[in-house]
Protein backbone atom coordinates (compact mmCIF):
# COMPACT_ATOMS: atom_id res chain seq x y z
CA UNK A 1 0.00 0.00 0.00
CA UNK A 2 1.44 3.35 -1.05
CA UNK A 3 2.28 5.74 1.72
CA UNK A 4 0.05 8.74 1.99
CA UNK A 5 1.65 12.10 1.43
CA UNK A 6 1.42 14.63 4.18
CA UNK A 7 0.44 18.05 2.79
CA UNK A 8 0.61 19.69 -0.63
CA UNK A 9 4.38 20.15 -0.63
CA UNK A 10 5.09 16.45 -0.13
CA UNK A 11 2.53 15.41 -2.76
CA UNK A 12 3.58 17.78 -5.54
CA UNK A 13 7.25 18.57 -4.90
CA UNK A 14 8.65 15.55 -6.81
CA UNK A 15 6.62 16.53 -9.89
CA UNK A 16 7.84 20.11 -9.68
CA UNK A 17 11.46 18.96 -9.42
CA UNK A 18 11.04 16.75 -12.47
CA UNK A 19 9.53 19.61 -14.45
CA UNK A 20 12.33 21.95 -13.44
CA UNK A 21 14.94 19.40 -14.49
CA UNK A 22 13.18 18.91 -17.81
CA UNK A 23 13.08 22.68 -18.29
CA UNK A 24 16.81 22.87 -17.66
CA UNK A 25 17.40 20.19 -20.27
CA UNK A 26 15.20 22.09 -22.71
CA UNK A 27 17.14 25.28 -22.09
CA UNK A 28 20.43 23.48 -22.63
CA UNK A 29 19.09 22.00 -25.86
CA UNK A 30 18.11 25.45 -27.07
CA UNK A 31 21.54 26.80 -26.18
CA UNK A 32 23.29 24.07 -28.16
CA UNK A 33 20.90 24.63 -31.05
CA UNK A 34 21.72 28.33 -30.99
CA UNK A 35 25.46 27.72 -31.06
CA UNK A 36 24.95 25.20 -33.85
CA UNK A 37 23.26 27.91 -35.90
CA UNK A 38 26.55 29.87 -35.79
CA UNK A 39 28.31 27.11 -37.70
CA UNK A 40 31.02 28.57 -39.91
CA UNK A 41 30.92 28.56 -43.68
CA UNK A 42 32.75 25.79 -45.57
CA UNK A 43 36.11 26.44 -47.17
CA UNK A 44 35.90 28.76 -50.14
CA UNK A 45 38.03 30.40 -52.77
CA UNK A 46 39.02 34.05 -52.59
CA UNK A 47 38.59 36.50 -55.42
CA UNK A 48 41.76 38.31 -56.45
CA UNK A 49 40.85 41.92 -55.60
CA UNK A 50 42.87 43.16 -58.57
CA UNK A 51 40.51 41.20 -60.84
CA UNK A 52 37.29 42.25 -59.09
CA UNK A 53 35.18 44.53 -61.28
CA UNK A 54 31.91 45.81 -59.84
CA UNK A 55 28.87 46.60 -61.95
CA UNK A 56 25.54 48.15 -61.10
CA UNK A 57 24.61 51.07 -58.89
CA UNK A 58 25.01 49.46 -55.44
CA UNK A 59 27.18 47.08 -53.46
CA UNK A 60 27.20 45.70 -49.90
CA UNK A 61 30.58 45.28 -48.21
CA UNK A 62 30.67 43.11 -45.08
CA UNK A 63 33.87 43.70 -43.11
CA UNK A 64 35.21 40.99 -40.76
CA UNK A 65 31.84 39.81 -39.39
CA UNK A 66 33.10 37.42 -36.75
CA UNK A 67 33.38 36.75 -33.05
CA UNK A 68 37.11 37.37 -33.39
CA UNK A 69 36.09 40.94 -32.62
CA UNK A 70 32.46 40.62 -31.60
CA UNK A 71 32.64 38.43 -28.52
CA UNK A 72 28.95 39.03 -27.73
CA UNK A 73 27.92 38.25 -31.32
CA UNK A 74 25.88 41.43 -30.94
CA UNK A 75 26.13 42.39 -34.62
CA UNK A 76 25.08 39.03 -36.09
CA UNK A 77 21.42 39.95 -36.54
CA UNK A 78 22.35 43.24 -38.21
CA UNK A 79 24.83 41.55 -40.54
CA UNK A 80 22.41 38.80 -41.56
CA UNK A 81 19.60 41.27 -42.20
CA UNK A 82 21.90 43.45 -44.30
CA UNK A 83 22.85 40.48 -46.47
CA UNK A 84 19.21 39.47 -46.80
CA UNK A 85 18.33 43.05 -47.75
CA UNK A 86 21.01 43.11 -50.46
CA UNK A 87 20.20 39.74 -51.95
CA UNK A 88 16.48 40.51 -52.19
CA UNK A 89 17.42 43.52 -54.32
CA UNK A 90 20.15 41.71 -56.29
CA UNK A 91 22.82 43.96 -54.85
CA UNK A 92 26.29 42.36 -55.04
CA UNK A 93 27.61 41.21 -51.66
CA UNK A 94 31.31 41.13 -50.78
CA UNK A 95 32.67 39.50 -47.63
CA UNK A 96 36.04 40.68 -46.35
CA UNK A 97 37.83 37.99 -44.34
CA UNK A 98 41.10 38.23 -42.44
CA UNK A 99 43.63 35.59 -41.40
CA UNK A 100 42.15 34.90 -37.95
CA UNK A 101 40.10 31.71 -37.27
CA UNK A 102 37.57 31.31 -40.09
CA UNK A 103 35.23 29.28 -37.88
CA UNK A 104 34.45 32.41 -35.91
CA UNK A 105 32.78 34.11 -38.89
CA UNK A 106 29.07 33.97 -38.13
CA UNK A 107 27.13 34.97 -41.26
CA UNK A 108 24.15 32.72 -41.98
CA UNK A 109 24.56 33.18 -45.73
CA UNK A 110 27.72 31.54 -47.03
CA UNK A 111 27.25 32.53 -50.67
CA UNK A 112 28.33 36.13 -51.24
CA UNK A 113 29.24 37.22 -54.73
CA UNK A 114 32.86 37.44 -53.64
CA UNK A 115 35.07 36.50 -50.71
CA UNK A 116 38.06 38.84 -50.54
CA UNK A 117 41.02 38.38 -48.23
CA UNK A 118 41.54 41.56 -46.23
CA UNK A 119 43.87 41.57 -43.25
CA UNK A 120 42.95 45.01 -41.90
CA UNK A 121 39.76 45.95 -43.74
CA UNK A 122 41.52 47.14 -46.90
CA UNK A 123 39.77 46.53 -50.22
CA UNK A 124 42.27 46.30 -53.05
CA UNK A 125 39.57 46.87 -55.69
CA UNK A 126 37.94 49.94 -57.19
CA UNK A 127 34.55 51.19 -56.08
CA UNK A 128 32.33 52.18 -59.00
CA UNK A 129 28.74 51.82 -57.63
CA UNK A 130 27.38 55.14 -56.37
CA UNK A 131 25.66 53.55 -53.36
CA UNK A 132 27.84 51.55 -50.98
CA UNK A 133 26.28 49.76 -48.01
CA UNK A 134 28.62 48.77 -45.18
CA UNK A 135 28.13 46.47 -42.21
CA UNK A 136 30.28 44.37 -39.89
CA UNK A 137 33.70 45.26 -38.64
CA UNK A 138 35.13 47.49 -35.97
CA UNK A 139 34.19 51.14 -36.46
CA UNK A 140 37.50 52.43 -35.11
CA UNK A 141 39.75 49.86 -36.83
CA UNK A 142 39.02 47.54 -39.77
CA UNK A 143 35.77 49.20 -40.85
CA UNK A 144 37.50 52.58 -40.69
CA UNK A 145 40.09 51.22 -43.14
CA UNK A 146 37.32 50.01 -45.43
CA UNK A 147 35.57 53.39 -45.42
CA UNK A 148 38.78 55.35 -45.90
CA UNK A 149 39.77 53.30 -48.92
CA UNK A 150 36.31 53.70 -50.44
CA UNK A 151 36.70 57.48 -50.20
CA UNK A 152 40.28 57.53 -51.46
CA UNK A 153 39.37 55.45 -54.52
CA UNK A 154 36.24 57.51 -55.13
CA UNK A 155 38.26 60.72 -55.01
CA UNK A 156 40.37 59.53 -57.94
CA UNK A 157 37.32 59.27 -60.18
CA UNK A 158 35.41 62.05 -61.97
CA UNK A 159 33.18 63.86 -59.42
CA UNK A 160 29.74 62.31 -58.90
CA UNK A 161 27.36 61.53 -56.06
CA UNK A 162 28.25 58.85 -53.52
CA UNK A 163 26.08 57.47 -50.72
CA UNK A 164 27.64 55.49 -47.88
CA UNK A 165 24.99 53.68 -45.84
CA UNK A 166 25.87 52.26 -42.42
CA UNK A 167 23.60 49.60 -40.90
CA UNK A 168 24.17 50.56 -37.27
CA UNK A 169 23.00 47.34 -35.62
CA UNK A 170 25.69 45.47 -37.57
CA UNK A 171 28.66 47.73 -36.73
CA UNK A 172 30.93 47.39 -33.68
CA UNK A 173 32.38 50.25 -31.65
CA UNK A 174 34.64 50.41 -28.62
CA UNK A 175 33.33 53.83 -27.60
CA UNK A 176 36.60 55.56 -28.45
CA UNK A 177 34.83 58.82 -29.26
CA UNK A 178 32.96 59.16 -25.97
CA UNK A 179 34.37 62.00 -23.90
CA UNK A 180 34.20 62.51 -20.14
CA UNK A 181 32.55 65.89 -20.63
CA UNK A 182 29.62 64.30 -22.51
CA UNK A 183 26.37 64.42 -20.49
CA UNK A 184 25.81 60.76 -21.34
CA UNK A 185 29.33 59.58 -20.47
CA UNK A 186 28.26 57.95 -17.21
CA UNK A 187 25.50 56.08 -19.05
CA UNK A 188 28.13 54.76 -21.46
CA UNK A 189 30.36 53.54 -18.62
CA UNK A 190 27.40 51.91 -16.89
CA UNK A 191 26.21 50.18 -20.05
CA UNK A 192 29.67 48.84 -20.83
CA UNK A 193 30.03 47.54 -17.28
CA UNK A 194 26.76 45.61 -17.71
CA UNK A 195 27.35 44.02 -21.11
CA UNK A 196 30.95 43.15 -20.23
CA UNK A 197 30.33 42.01 -16.65
CA UNK A 198 32.74 39.24 -15.58
CA UNK A 199 34.15 38.94 -19.09
CA UNK A 200 37.88 38.93 -19.81
CA UNK A 201 39.55 42.32 -20.00
CA UNK A 202 41.15 43.56 -23.17
CA UNK A 203 39.99 44.44 -26.66
CA UNK A 204 38.02 41.23 -27.26
CA UNK A 205 34.88 42.04 -25.28
CA UNK A 206 34.55 45.76 -24.44
CA UNK A 207 32.45 46.78 -27.44
CA UNK A 208 28.91 47.74 -28.27
CA UNK A 209 27.03 48.17 -31.52
CA UNK A 210 26.69 51.57 -33.12
CA UNK A 211 22.94 51.31 -32.64
CA UNK A 212 23.44 50.66 -28.91
CA UNK A 213 25.67 53.72 -28.88
CA UNK A 214 22.79 55.81 -30.23
CA UNK A 215 20.62 54.41 -27.43
CA UNK A 216 23.11 55.78 -24.92
CA UNK A 217 23.52 59.18 -26.55
CA UNK A 218 19.76 59.80 -27.05
CA UNK A 219 18.43 62.92 -28.75
CA UNK A 220 18.75 63.84 -32.42
CA UNK A 221 21.11 66.78 -31.89
CA UNK A 222 23.42 64.82 -29.61
CA UNK A 223 23.37 61.79 -31.92
CA UNK A 224 24.32 63.90 -34.91
CA UNK A 225 27.11 65.46 -32.88
CA UNK A 226 28.46 62.03 -31.93
CA UNK A 227 28.21 60.64 -35.46
CA UNK A 228 30.15 63.64 -36.74
CA UNK A 229 33.03 62.56 -34.49
CA UNK A 230 33.23 59.08 -35.99
CA UNK A 231 33.23 60.11 -39.64
CA UNK A 232 36.38 59.53 -41.69
CA UNK A 233 38.46 62.49 -42.85
CA UNK A 234 36.61 62.98 -46.13
CA UNK A 235 38.34 66.33 -46.61
CA UNK A 236 41.61 64.44 -47.13
CA UNK A 237 40.17 62.12 -49.77
CA UNK A 238 37.69 64.17 -51.79
CA UNK A 239 37.98 67.58 -53.48
CA UNK A 240 36.46 70.53 -51.63
CA UNK A 241 33.92 70.74 -54.46
CA UNK A 242 31.91 67.99 -52.79
CA UNK A 243 28.85 68.85 -50.76
CA UNK A 244 28.93 66.56 -47.70
CA UNK A 245 25.74 65.61 -45.88
CA UNK A 246 24.85 63.25 -43.07
CA UNK A 247 21.47 61.64 -42.52
CA UNK A 248 20.25 59.50 -39.65
CA UNK A 249 17.21 57.27 -40.25
CA UNK A 250 14.15 59.53 -40.52
CA UNK A 251 15.90 62.69 -39.30
CA UNK A 252 16.46 65.70 -41.51
CA UNK A 253 19.88 65.64 -43.26
CA UNK A 254 22.64 67.81 -41.83
CA UNK A 255 25.06 69.65 -44.12
CA UNK A 256 28.70 69.22 -43.10
CA UNK A 257 30.32 70.91 -46.08
CA UNK A 258 28.44 73.11 -48.59
CA UNK A 259 30.65 72.26 -51.54
CA UNK A 260 30.94 74.34 -54.66
CA UNK A 261 30.01 73.98 -58.29
CA UNK A 262 32.92 72.62 -60.32
CA UNK A 263 34.35 75.16 -62.80
CA UNK A 264 32.62 75.12 -66.17
CA UNK A 265 29.64 73.09 -64.94
CA UNK A 266 26.10 74.35 -64.49
CA UNK A 267 25.02 71.44 -62.32
CA UNK A 268 24.95 71.25 -58.53
CA UNK A 269 28.13 70.10 -56.79
CA UNK A 270 28.54 66.35 -56.30
CA UNK A 271 27.19 65.06 -52.99
CA UNK A 272 28.77 62.68 -50.48
CA UNK A 273 26.03 61.41 -48.17
CA UNK A 274 26.77 59.50 -44.96
CA UNK A 275 23.52 57.63 -44.36
CA UNK A 276 23.01 55.97 -40.96
CA UNK A 277 20.20 53.38 -40.82
CA UNK A 278 19.14 51.65 -37.59
CA UNK A 279 18.88 48.24 -39.23
CA UNK A 280 18.39 46.65 -42.63
CA UNK A 281 15.55 44.80 -40.92
CA UNK A 282 13.57 48.05 -41.02
CA UNK A 283 14.04 48.25 -44.80
CA UNK A 284 13.20 44.57 -45.22
CA UNK A 285 10.00 45.15 -43.24
CA UNK A 286 9.00 48.09 -45.43
CA UNK A 287 9.60 46.06 -48.58
CA UNK A 288 7.59 43.11 -47.22
CA UNK A 289 4.72 45.46 -46.43
CA UNK A 290 4.83 46.89 -49.94
CA UNK A 291 4.95 43.41 -51.48
CA UNK A 292 1.90 42.36 -49.46
CA UNK A 293 -0.06 45.33 -50.79
CA UNK A 294 0.89 44.68 -54.43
Amino acid sequence: MAAKCRGIAECYLPTVIIKIRMSRLAILALCFASFASFASCPKHAFTDPAQLKLSGDSVLIVTHASSNDDGRIATKFGVDEAVRFAKKRRIPVIYLQDDRPAEKYFMDDCSPDHWVFSRDGELGFDITPSHVYVVGGHLELCLANTINEILVRWGKQPPRNLTLTFFMDGVLSNGKYFEEKDPYYRDYIRFMSIVNYARPAGEYFPKLTLLETMGIVIGEARQYDYLTRILPHYERSLPADYRVEMKMSEAKPRVLQPGKRPPGLLTRPPVLLFDFIDSADNLNYVKNEQDSRD
